[in-house]
């Protein structure tokens, strides 16, 4: 009862129409959210008895098109699937603290009375201690109101040793970004909007010890490059990944230490658990890679001044006159050294002119169609 009434005042927006009807629902609320149960005493102290080894920050972008119909043919948004085994992991893991945002379409009330089109979850040791729902347009970037919200839920706790981010949602532009939030026309957002929401989630001296991004494309120079200064280890695709098969039982039981060797072991098995099982659900492309932030800066450097202008180049094309490929195909990229710091899983289509590609170089560029 007290989470259904603390929805109701949070998502409606009074307007001077509705003002007294909405105070008298304000004012009904709080009298029964006086009389709701608080968490005893006890149940407080125990969490905080018990300091996470781990701090795990999930970004579940659910503002567009991702409605998919499973194996039965039932319909699924798949968002919502991975909002359900985040949560599923977050209440089976002990050892964790958990930060959860899912931002939605934005809605209304009888088509008039928007609604708070993001909702946060904070797990700690496993048990839910706090939930919000929030407006996703209060804030100078792009992620401005998930980071208030985590340095919100993190402040009265020491920060554990460990942190792992991990983003859901379709590919993000390189260029453009017209679109990416269908509840924003005006707004546009690119990877760099992303990068600098990561930097704010770190802003002292620490790292990301383990950045996944489970979009489309995300192994490219550009985005690996603008992630980097901000992570020890990436996990990304550099080609198409369906987000909903992203495999997240790994971290229901982390055992992962703070040294390099551990961090490195650790991401890894999380990458090649979530290539199986994509390998075992779809027919299509399926390749995960991991990226060692030491060993790619050489890489990225060399071919960042050719990749720029084609990007360039691009932004003033149709999107028809572009595409993707895998760098090696492309003698401008294809370079010495360019599998330093990568740990691929690759396996080739099922069907079509790419089954006979024999592998990936791990990186993902973009070219002028021919």
């Amino acid at each position: 009862m007290r989470h259904v009434l603390q929805e109701l005042i949070a998502s409606v927006t009074p307007t001077h129409s509705t003002d007294l009807g909405c105070k008298a629902c304000v004012a009904l609320a709080v009298l029964f959210l006086s009389c709701s149960a608080m968490p005893p005493a006890h149940d407080e102290a125990r969490l905080t008895a018990t300091q996470p080894a781990y701090s795990l920050v999930f970004i579940i972008h659910g503002d567009g098109d991702y409605l998919y119909h499973d194996t039965l043919g039932n319909a699924r948004r798949a968002d919502e699937d991975i909002l359900s085994k985040a949560q599923a992991i977050a209440a089976r893991n002990p050892n964790a603290e958990v930060f959860l945002f899912h931002e939605i379409e934005r809605r209304h009330v009888l088509f008039l009375i928007p609604r708070r089109d993001g909702h946060a979850y904070y797990y700690r040791n496993g048990r839910l201690v706090a939930q919000k729902s929030y407006w996703r347009d209060q804030g100078a970037s792009r992620f401005d109101p998930e980071v208030r919200l985590y340095e919100q839920f993190a402040a009265t706790q020491p920060r554990p040793p460990l942190l792992f981010f991990f983003y859901f949602g379709h590919e993000i532009p390189e260029f453009n970004g017209a679109g990416y939030d269908a509840s924003y026309s005006k707004r546009r957002v690119t990877i760099d909007d992303l990068a600098e929401g990561v930097k704010s989630f770190v802003a002292d001296s620490t790292k990301i010890d383990v950045l996944a991004l489970a979009t489309c494309f995300g192994g490219t120079p550009y985005t690996i490059g603008a992630l980097a200064p901000y992570a020890r280890y990436i996990i990304a695709s550099p080609d198409n990944l369906h987000l909903s098969y992203f495999d997240l039982e790994p971290l229901a039981s982390l055992d992962a230490g703070s040294g390099d060797n551990e961090v490195a072991g650790f991401a890894d098995r999380f990458a090649r658990n979530a290539f199986e099982q994509l390998a075992n659900e779809v027919q299509t492309t399926v390749s995960v890679v991991v990226y060692d932030v030491n060993g790619v800066g050489d890489f990225i450097d060399s071919v960042a001044g050719v990749y720029d202008r084609t990007v360039t180049a691009a932004n003033r094309m149709s999107t028809a006159s572009v595409e993707h490929c895998d760098c090696a195909d492309d003698s401008a990229y294809a370079l010495p050294g360019m599998s330093d710091g990568l740990t691929v899983f690759y396996r080739a289509p099922r069907f079509g002119r790419g089954k006979y590609k024999p592998d990936h170089s791990g990186w993902e560029c973009w070219r002028i169609a021919e």
